[in-house]
């Protein structure tokens, strides 16, 4: 049967007390939309239809063109922002999903399994609700004698005697299209105005339909965001959802508590985690590798056998076993290749370091190109900006440079060269050569070797 999906995202949400609109504000690196539209992906050849109002000029720029757009330019309730939808709904769809845009934790897996709920009975309407003890503004569900749902009411609403109620309104639901589309103009306006969506479970049972509604097993899945205090409790249980995922796929995390690991993140097997380790955006780690503890890595690729201790890398590639730190920066454009090592303190920017380079502490390299097999003694520097640009410092394999070397680019440093500690090199090295001094002069030239 063709399904569309149906995201509600158009809501103030007021209680963030934000100048940014409550879907877009990050969780675990992502908006709280982004979720949303993840758990649908999948679950039908139609994009999914995202209800946007309050700054959605915003929204629609954070979010891109992979969704469908519906405006609805007064928030009016739930069910009128379900019906401001339909026109950007296929006509021949059968079934309409109906999730919300702060609900970041409902997976894909639920939300199919609440279709599948939907089309093995007979009824025109199927939710989702979970058992806990932790209101957070949810409506209850209101069974009858018999056990059957027979309504929700909204927490705003509720009696005393319904407050007691612990089953609660996920808000996410499977409909038939014909009786949503038919049904939503059956709704009356709440004291406040607002045409809400939970009142269809009301018209449909006066109809006659008997209503299921798929109890959550993992209650972090209903967890909505409407404050702060929420996010980071949102925050908090995805976290444990990542971290228990990558420690069944093999990878070690020492202390789950204070191991933060985005959801883009990908992990090779036998890699510790230790801990207070952030792995953010687009990050890749191999196998084997150790990383930190307090180590921050951000779109960066590493390889197989790592060791990377108290250090922040971002934007960088590391080719295998590469040992670094601690207080290692590396910024972007950063390459390190086969078995580089870096001592404490050590930044490198927008440089290449080829094969079993050795870069002491306290140095930094910015806008080099260095071949394999050099020593780069500590205090090192590649004074790379003149005022104006950004000037290119080449270094030949084998060569050593002293400690406290100032490199003043543009220069080039011949292979099999040498220059003393504390030098100014402002010229070209020729291959073979040992310069020493401020400004730094040729003291020696050995033969050369292959």
């Amino acid at each position: 049967m063709k399904l569309t999906a149906i995201i509600l995202a158009a809501g103030h949400g007021t209680r963030m007390r934000s100048k940014l609109p409550k879907v877009l504000h990050p969780l675990m690196g992502k908006p709280l939309l982004s979720y949303a539209i993840d758990a649908v992906t999948g679950l039908s050849d139609e994009k999914p239809v995202v209800v946007v109002g309050h700054e959605a000029d915003v929204v629609k720029a954070v979010i891109g063109d992979d969704v469908t757009y519906a405006l609805q330019e007064a928030q009016l309730g739930t069910g009128h922002a379900v019906l401001s939808a339909k026109p950007y709904v296929n006509s021949e769809t059968q079934l309409v999903l109906v999730s919300f845009g702060d609900m970041p934790l409902l997976t894909g897996e639920t939300l199919r399994s609440l279709v599948e709920l939907h089309q093995s009975n007979s009824s025109v309407l199927t939710m989702s609700s979970l058992v806990g003890e932790v209101p957070r503004g949810f409506g209850r569900i209101v069974r009858d004698g018999n056990g059957d749902v027979c309504a929700i009411v909204e927490e705003a609403v509720a009696t005393p005697e319904q407050l007691a109620i612990r089953e609660y309104n996920v808000s996410a639901y499977c409909f038939d299209a014909r009786w949503l589309w038919q049904s939503l103009t059956k709704i009356t306006p709440s004291p406040r105005g607002e045409y809400y969506l939970t009142d269809l479970v009301e018209i449909a049972v006066g109809q006659g339909h008997k209503i299921q509604s798929l109890i959550l097993d993992d209650t972090d899945e209903g967890m909505g965001v409407n404050t702060r205090v929420h996010l980071a409790e949102a925050s908090a249980a995805l976290r444990r959802r990542i971290n228990c995922d990558w420690m069944l796929a093999g990878v070690t995390i020492v202390d789950p508590a204070t191991t933060y690991i985005e959801p883009q993140v990908r992990i090779g097997q036998d890699t510790v985690i230790l801990p207070n380790t952030h792995l953010q955006g687009n990050t890749l780690i191999g196998a084997d590798c150790e990383i930190g503890p307090n180590t921050i890595i951000f779109d960066s690729t590493v390889g197989d056998q790592c060791r990377l201790f108290e250090s922040t890398i971002e934007s960088a590639l590391l080719e295998n076993h590469v040992s670094m730190g601690p207080f290692c920066h590396l910024r972007k454009g950063a390459h390190l290749a086969d078995g580089v090592h870096m001592g404490n303190f050590g930044e490198v920017k927008d440089s290449y370091l080829g094969q079993g380079v050795k870069m002491g502490h306290f140095s930094y390299i910015g806008n080099a190109k260095i071949d394999k097999n050099v020593n780069i003694g500590a205090g090192t520097i590649t004074c790379n900006y003149d005022g104006v640009n950004k000037n290119l410092t080449e270094i030949g394999e084998n060569t050593f440079i002293g400690s406290d070397t100032m490199l003043v680019a543009p220069i080039r440093i011949g292979k099999n060269a040498k220059t003393g500690a504390g030098s100014v090199v402002t010229k070209d090295v020729e291959d073979n050569t040992v310069v020493v001094g401020v400004p730094a002069h040729v003291i020696k030239r050995t033969e050369k070797s292959d």
